[in-house]
């Protein structure tokens, strides 16, 4: 069977033997997503790391189950079909993809993994006509939509609240450390650099075509910059910052995401209208850096506004200066 879209098979076409190989694949998927989640986790999450790895043995006894019928029904040879070979089957997200996102949102990936389950064994019973494999399927429903309770016994064992709450905390600061930190770093740096020469060419020239290329130079200049810069400048493996990559990403991408904001409006080609709507860009800008320093990084209102503020307004004053001279 060739997995492409227009060569997947409809699951009601799907023979009794066909719908047992099914689950048993995406059992064993299941219970590698899990151990995959316990794996990533072991190290700074090792109560969390617990729980999936309970999970993944229970998935592991659901396989057998489905096994053990399958040999009692159809002998010893499975066939080979897959969640991407039934059209309109559930997908799994990769792995890599729910890392990225923190412990929550793996948290919430797994509940969904059981409701997608819970979902595809109603369905392959109410498709069955076989009574043991019907019971069993029914039996399997049952178990995924109590998963939901089992994950919350497994965490009641290895999470008590101090615990979660330890976790919880240390995932925020591996949030703030790995993407808010660099990518504010990012954001302020393309935002405030990138004043003064975007607003000394346009007082300087009045052409809106013009500043807008230098605006969009500066922008993706400062931000490949940024991102080598913070990429090359710690590792991560002494300062507990997190991917290099990751972190030269975020600052790389909000660096030019900065610099753009007030580049953009010189697209318009009228010089005063493109001039206006640019600063209430850079007003937005410099409050939304602000308002994500006394969010994240506990900066005080008073002490935020006047170092991203005011000084946004200085190097945008000195664009202008110059600009104009």
């Amino acid at each position: 069977m060739i997995p492409g879209f227009a060569n997947r098979r409809r699951f009601k076409d799907l023979s009794e033997q066909e719908i047992l190989a099914l689950a048993i694949s995406s059992e064993e998927d299941d219970a590698r997503i899990y151990r995959s989640y316990a794996e990533m986790l072991r190290e700074d999450y090792a109560a969390s790391a617990a729980v999936f790895g309970g999970m993944a043995a229970e998935e592991d006894e659901h396989r057998r189950r489905l096994i053990d019928l399958h040999q009692d029904r159809f002998g010893d040879v499975i066939p080979l079909i897959r969640r991407e070979h039934v059209s309109g089957f559930y997908a799994r997200r990769p792995v890599w993809l729910v890392e990225n996102l923190g412990l929550e949102r793996i948290r919430d990936e797994a509940a969904q993994m059981e409701l997608d389950a819970q979902r595809f064994y109603e369905t392959a019973a109410a498709n069955t006509s076989d009574a043991a494999t019907r019971k069993l399927l029914g039996d399997l429903a049952a178990a995924e939509a109590g998963h939901s309770e089992k994950a919350d016994a497994l965490a009641d064992t290895h999470l008590d609240g101090q615990t979660r709450s330890q976790e919880e905390g240390a995932a925020h600061r591996q949030f703030v450390l790995t993407w808010v930190q660099p990518g504010l770093a990012g954001l302020m740096d393309g935002s405030v650099s990138t004043l003064a020469p975007i607003f000394a060419v346009a007082f300087a020239t009045q052409d809106t075509w013009t500043t807008f290329l230098v605006g969009l130079a500066a922008s993706v200049g400062a931000g490949i910059s940024m991102g080598f810069t913070e990429a090359a400048s710690d590792d991560g493996q002494i300062s507990g910052r997190g991917s290099p990559y990751k972190r030269g990403l975020a600052a790389g991408v909000m660096t030019t995401i900065g610099g753009l904001g007030h580049a953009l409006p010189y697209l318009i080609p009228d010089f005063w209208t493109a001039t206006i709507i640019a600063l209430i860009v850079v007003f937005v800008e410099l409050w939304a850096i602000a308002w994500i320093q006394n969010r994240y990084m506990q900066t005080p209102w008073f002490r935020a506004i006047f170092q991203v503020v005011l000084g946004g307004a200085l190097v945008f004053a000195a664009g202008a200066l110059i600009g104009s001279g």
